[in-house]
């Protein structure tokens, strides 16, 4: 997706990462952060979200977690995420991951740009692009690196410094593939499907991209967001939520609400491309990130897509006369996320039929 021409003074403010623009002398937000094209006001004091917490050890084939099952089950037909715990990664490990985002941010800016995304391009480090003069842009650096399959990663975007952050990143990306895999074989049982179907689309080259967010403390977080409200493009993220800051609120039954903290845990939704395989029976969650006042916010981002030529349309089991089919088939599907977002759309839109 190639970026629309902009001036040179367009791009100027385009390439500074919010930290830069902190730095400076100026310190109003500046306009291109501020809400506007009625998106609502954010409010960091809506309720908490009940989450189910879901054992991934109960979830196996071989166990007898039906409950969990259940839970899983109800968790996504309700358009909702879901905690899990038992995933294979302690605390103190994911406590590594967390710290290497942080050390990754706080380095100097000069040293942070040798892993600079090129223009139109998503991989590396940076804001995101700017397609417009009247895109509203969100409150975050990120790092946005692929990292599964390994022949598909891009190490010059790789830090290394901190040290550590190559190899803790391999080892959690490995974590995540098993527990993507139970995942999706889980959420086949839920529905009585052939446990492999949601893996069949997934596929030997499917991706997993990692978007580490940095979110800095903001003036007027009255009138700014993180991320503005969307759904995943991806099959299934997972998210890594920082220890101490909230900040994740989602959409249910038109109400926003507080995505709330477990440590030890990880947040998982599925994206739209699992809302059409079922032919909406599983809903992909709206959501958006708040901005605190007074301290930073950080976050690690696993996106999970199938390969882009993968054709994704609902299962013919989950279609008949009291249930038609809902959505047309679709490839490259998330090629089409970012233009949509911007313009405060969801690429679903495409697919309905």
């Amino acid at each position: 997706m190639a970026e629309s021409s902009t001036p040179a003074k367009f791009e100027l403010l385009a390439t500074k990462t919010v930290q830069e623009q902190l730095t400076e002398v100026e310190i109003l937000v500046p306009q291109n952060y501020i809400l506007k094209d009625g998106i609502p006001l954010p409010d960091p004091s809506v309720e908490f979200m009940d989450v189910p917490v879901i054992d991934l050890g109960l979830l196996t084939p071989y166990s007898e977690g039906v409950e969990e099952l259940d839970k899983l089950r109800s968790a996504l037909i309700t358009g909702c995420c879901f905690h899990v715990i038992n995933h294979g990664m302690t605390a103190e490990f994911l406590d590594e991951v967390r710290e290497i985002t942080k050390q990754f941010f706080a380095i100097p800016v000069e040293e942070k740009k040798k892993y600079l995304r090129a223009v139109n391009d998503f991989e590396g480090y940076g804001n995101d692009m700017v397609l417009s003069e009247q895109q509203t842009l969100d409150w975050t650096d990120r790092l946005y690196l692929t990292v599964y399959p390994p022949d598909q990663r891009k190490y010059k975007f790789w830090p290394e410094n901190p040290i550590s952050f190559r190899d803790t990143l391999d080892q959690f990306t490995s974590g995540l593939q098993v527990i993507t895999e139970t995942v999706l074989k889980s959420m086949a049982r839920s529905l009585n499907l052939e446990e492999d179907c949601f893996m069949d689309k997934y596929g030997e080259q499917g991706k997993m991209e990692a978007r580490f967010n940095l979110y800095p403390p903001c003036s007027r977080p009255d009138c700014i967001l993180g991320f503005k409200p969307h759904a995943d493009s991806s099959i299934i993220t997972i998210v890594l939520q920082d220890k101490e800051v909230e900040g994740l609120q989602f959409l249910k039954d038109d109400q926003w609400f507080r995505a709330p903290i477990v440590p030890e845990a990880l947040l998982i939704n599925v994206g739209d491309q699992v809302e059409i395989m079922t032919n909406g029976l599983f809903k992909s969650p709206v959501h958006k990130v708040v901005i605190n006042g007074e301290k930073e916010r950080i976050s690690l981002v696993v996106f999970c897509f199938p390969d882009s030529e993968t054709e994704i349309k609902p299962f013919d089991c989950l279609m008949n006369e009291s249930r038609p089919r809902l959505y047309k088939k679709m490839k490259n599907y998330g090629d089409i996320f970012f233009e949509y977002y911007q313009q405060g759309r969801r690429p679903i839109e495409a697919a309905i039929i």
